[in-house]
């Protein structure tokens, strides 16, 4: 038996824990000396690396000093809160990673509440102590307050902390004296972390806390073995959530030894091991003895806060460029993708066309919509919602905590805009020639504020938020204040009518730019919608007068990301995607069928 430790590690987006297990992974010689491996290794899905963040959790492992360390990466973003929660079980401790300048953030206290309530052991880590201005003291007193205020216990709070810069590959207990390596982190990981709790003798319990998939061997569950030894082709009994219990057969097993996983006979209790060929398991099922089955406690996941509608393609335009496009597929899709993100939910709605997609924010869902139109389907989503539930008889909503990170000469406008949107401010402080605010806001008031924000800063806001609780409804929100400008006309834009109608709003639409009736190609410069026609050429009769041919001067199409188109459309917009696309439409493509339905 091997020593083996087993450790997450949590931090809030952006504050360098992909980074870290690089160096880790260096430092133990995963790779050859002349192996290209690049940045940001365990970041491998094409979306982790256009984002610069981490969307699933990942397991990797190393030895040092003859200890089996499993590491387990998380991601950062409040969205993706559901990852953390459920790995945080296969965990003995957690690195808690904090930016020595920003401090303790909002997501870095859910998971370390998370972290405290499952009695996990933190050490922290305080990294990028290379930034100018950081305060690496204050930093640490502030992760032992918050620890506190968490309500850790005694044994916890006692945590051992290193300082140091991943990026710059080192670490040390005195951030002043900067090392050659990351020795002392590791060293502090053995030291701190308590191996795990065995017991080799009783009958084998293991949750499923993860899961994989092969087109090989189909599904693959993945945990921490708690207690006994499983063996392959062992028979064992799987302990569903309800407490059903159901007979199936282990057919592989595997361990994770580096970036891969390697094939063994039998997993001894601690360590973290890959089954293959158990039937029909969900994540939060227990794998135990085949004779006289024991569950473990299942996993509570956070409730989702956000909806969207998601329906088949209809448009005009619809078929040209994905492979997906029925109904079947797009529920196929969406089933198979609750198998494996816990935090989503799926309901059926009275058409057979739309389903009802739940899930934790808008970049959580946004990015199963970015998954799926790579993978050739069509869709089309309506703008999100936030889940309004009745708790006593008083309508609530999701509330989340905000804070604000901008420079001091704009901080005005940016309270501004969250008090127009029900946020109220909670706290306000300097660092350096930056502000730090924090605030309280209703969910709905988030979604299409990042950009506004940006808009009014110059880019330099940083916003993080996550879900606090349920309130009583806040009232009214303003929404958009501009209305669209909708194509009248299917054809292609024509550069000189663009030019002609720019003192109408700006455009979405480059010219020669295939459009359709009912495609929102603008916003207005006014409240309401207006229909106009951009596929207008010049009438090139013989009749000319001085200084009309004036070459036509057309300001750059805004072109939206995902998000920015979600959180953009209005009630009566749906955003089209496609492999190729993201446009906006109206539901209802046609003027005539809008003035109708305001009659009505």
């Amino acid at each position: 038996m091997t020593a083996i430790r087993n450790i997450a590690i949590i931090a809030h987006v952006d504050h360098g824990k992909t980074t870290l297990v690089d160096k880790i992974m260096h430092h133990c010689s995963l790779f050859r000396e002349n192996e290209a491996t690049g940045e940001l290794i365990l970041d491998n899905n094409d979306l982790e690396r256009e984002r610069g963040i981490t969307i699933t959790s990942k397991n990797v492992s190393v030895v040092y000093r003859d200890t089996k360390i499993n590491i387990i990466d998380t991601p950062g973003h409040a969205d993706f809160g559901g990852e953390v929660e459920r790995v945080l079980n296969m965990a003995d401790g957690v690195l808690l990673l904090v930016d020595a300048f920003e401090g303790p953030m909002p997501q870095t206290r859910f998971v370390l509440q998370k972290a405290i309530d499952l009695g996990l052991k933190p050490c922290v880590v305080i990294n990028k102590v290379d930034k100018e201005n950081c305060t690496p003291d204050e930093v640490h007193e502030k992760v032992f307050d918050l620890m506190f205020e968490l309500g850790a216990e005694e044994w916890q709070l006692d945590f051992p902390t290193v300082y140091g810069s991943a990026k710059n590959n080192w670490m040390n207990d005195d951030w002043r004296n900067e090392t050659t390596n990351i020795e002392p982190l590791l060293d502090m990981v053995i030291e701190h972390i308590p191996a795990p709790k065995v017991d080799l003798v009783g009958s084998p319990q293991m949750l499923i806390t993860s899961l994989d998939f092969s087109s090989f061997t189909g599904r693959i569950a993945i945990g921490r073995l708690q207690r006994g030894t499983l063996k392959e082709n062992q028979q064992v009994s799987l302990v569903k959530r309800d407490g059903s219990i159901k007979k199936t057969r282990i057919k592989e097993l595997h361990t994770f030894e580096g970036l891969g996983r390697r094939k063994i006979d039998e997993v001894q209790a601690g360590d973290i091991c890959a089954i293959v060929g158990l039937e029909g398991f969900e994540i939060g099922d227990t794998v135990a003895d085949l004779e006289n089955p024991e569950g473990l406690k299942t996993i509570a996941i956070d409730e989702p806060t956000m909806s969207m509608l998601f329906t088949i393609n209809d448009s005009p335009f619809f078929g040209k460029d994905g492979k997906f496009v029925t109904s079947r597929h797009i529920k196929d899709r969406l089933m198979k993708e609750l198998e494996k993100n816990l935090a989503l939910r799926v309901e059926e709605t009275d058409s057979a066309d739309k389903f009802m997609v739940f899930g934790r924010g808008v970049l959580h869902l946004s990015v199963l919509i970015e998954t799926m139109r790579r993978e050739g389907y069509e869709l089309q989503i309506g703008q999100p919602q936030v889940i309004i539930r009745e708790i006593d008889g008083v309508k609530c909503e999701p509330i989340e905590e905000l804070t604000i990170d901008l420079p001091e000469d704009v901080s005005g406008k940016a309270v501004e805009m969250v008090s127009l949107r029900k946020g109220e401010m909670l706290s306000m402080e300097s660092r350096g020639n930056r502000m730090h605010i924090e605030f309280m806001i209703p969910s709905r008031g988030i979604i299409g504020l990042r950009n506004q924000l940006l808009t009014a800063t110059a880019g330099e806001a940083i916003m993080a938020h996550r879900f606090k609780e349920y309130q009583p409804l806040k009232g009214g929100i303003p929404e958009r204040q501009n209305g669209s400008l909708v194509s009248m006309e299917k054809g292609k834009a024509i550069p000189y009518s663009i030019d002609k109608l720019q003192d109408r709003g700006r455009f979405f639409v480059a010219p020669g730019e295939d459009i359709y009736e009912g495609q929102v190609i603008g916003e207005n410069s006014r409240q309401d919608d207006m229909a106009v026609n951009i596929t207008k050429t010049k009438k090139l009769s013989n009749v000319r007068s001085s200084g009309a041919d004036d070459k036509a001067k057309i300001v750059p199409a805004i072109k939206f990301s995902l998000e920015e188109a979600l959180e953009y459309i209005q009630k009566d917009e749906y955003v089209e995607v496609t492999p190729a696309f993201i446009r906006l439409r109206k539901v209802l493509l046609t003027e005539n069928e809008r003035k109708r339905s305001k009659a009505i």
